[in-house]
């Protein structure tokens, strides 16, 4: 086997990977139930279907300058695209969307019975 060869096969595995998760990411952000799971497929259709996509694009090129860029596209979306999936997360548990498995939020610690207690001495004394 020549080395062209073998390029070509592994460029053309990437494509095909790639091209899976991109088909399963897009089946999924139109057949999952909720915003949280279409979130993750969106996700994986960021960093796991274009990177392979790149890779076997930059495999195709060899090295050149196009490579280079490729390289950096790469790795631009391999640190925004999870950040912004992150981001996107966060603002709606913030504003209140919650996925349907938690039933209580635990990030907020809940009021104990004797701290509720106390609380309500001191506001009685404080009034008289």
């Amino acid at each position: 086997m020549t080395w062209e060869l073998i390029i070509n096969l592994l460029s053309w595995a990437c494509f095909l990977v790639g091209g899976f998760f991109l088909f399963v990411g897009a089946l999924g952000m139109l057949r999952l139930p909720d915003f949280w799971a279409r979130l993750h497929a969106a996700s994986i259709i960021d960093s796991a279907g274009v990177g392979l996509i790149l890779a076997g694009m930059m495999l195709q090129t060899g090295f050149t300058l196009i490579t280079v860029k490729t390289l950096l596209i790469v790795g631009f979306l391999l640190i925004t695209g999870p950040t912004a999936s992150h981001a996107v997360a966060s603002a709606a548990f913030v504003s209140g969307s919650r996925p349907k498995d938690i039933v209580e939020d635990a990030t907020i610690e809940p009021a104990k019975p004797e701290k509720k207690k106390r609380a309500a001495k001191t506001a009685r004394k404080s009034k008289s």
